[in-house]
């Protein structure tokens, strides 16, 4: 009997590096390509959540309008609220009034969409499925974003969390323990791109003070990424994964608030979209 196809959808995350991500799925919903579930980490699940509500442009212009409000990402939304990027104003008050997420379109699609985070505990990738794109997922998708020392540990389900990249940067392995044996994965580093051994050990250990599992996942981090792409070569490779990526690194700051810079790397990601579009619909149904 043949084996069932599922097709994964895999994204990066980045920071605003996720523009190039944000760029390739506004292609990809405006020529109907579907997938039977999605996994984004970071970035990749606060863009990626935009494909199950099918909401082409989002990720692009609630950035733009927002870049340089403070009360969204600023020096002072970190020492007055604990967040570089201030949480109520981005999980509360952008998707259900400034640009308002469209959770009845998104608990509708059949897609099964997942984000990982951290354990900030056990330093180990959680998942949970997102079924209605309400509070509680939203709260997952912060805590799938939640960067290390300049965000507090996100409190849902049990856990504390904190960003899905400490510990599982592209969740290839996770898709697959799901089943989808089709799998195009979006990143967000040109090809050859290697993560360098972070050089603040001592001082991650003592500002992760309560969580020395997480620091100790993030003093590894280079050597798991570094793996994980390593991985993923090896799938292309083979021809089991189709992958795509940035032809050079992207020059983007990570709290970028330059509307002109935003622009430029989102415009990069649908160019590549439009470049792998009929490569990934041929990959997809052949």
């Amino acid at each position: 009997m043949d084996k069932k196809i599922r097709k994964g959808l895999i994204l990066e995350g980045g920071a605003m590096r996720g523009m190039f991500t944000s760029g390739v799925l506004d292609v990809f919903m405006e020529k109907g390509i579907q997938f039977d579930g999605l996994a984004g980490i970071s970035a990749g699940a606060i863009f990626g959540c935009n494909y199950k509500s099918h909401q082409i442009g989002r990720g692009i212009r609630y950035n733009k309008r927002f870049c340089k409000d403070p009360r969204y990402c600023s020096l002072r939304s970190l020492i007055f609220t604990g967040d570089l990027y201030g949480a109520k104003f981005c999980y509360s008050e952008i998707p259900e009034k400034l640009d308002v997420f469209d959770t009845d379109t998104f608990a509708k699609d059949p897609m099964e969409f997942y984000v990982g985070a951290t354990d900030a505990r056990t330093g180990r990738p959680v998942y949970h499925r997102c079924r209605t794109g309400g509070k509680k997922d939203m709260r997952w998708i912060r805590a799938s974003a939640s960067l290390p020392l300049v965000s507090r540990a996100v409190r849902v389900d049990g856990y504390e969390l904190l960003d899905g990249g400490i510990s599982d940067s592209v969740p290839y392995a996770f898709m697959e323990s799901k089943g989808f044996n089709r799998n195009v994965i979006i990143l967000t580093q040109p090809e050859g791109y290697t993560k360098k051994p972070g050089k603040a050990g001592a001082v991650l250990k003592l500002l992760l003070r309560k969580y020395p599992e997480a620091a100790k996942a993030m003093a590894a981090r280079s050597e798991m990424y570094n793996k994980q792409m390593r991985g993923i070569a090896l799938r292309e490779l083979a021809g089991e994964v189709l992958v795509i990526r940035p032809e050079k690194s992207l020059g983007i700051s990570r709290t970028e608030n330059d509307p002109k810079e935003l622009e430029r790397v989102y415009q990069l990601g649908r160019a590549a979209g439009e470049k792998w579009a009929d490569k990934v619909e041929s990959y997809l149904n052949s």
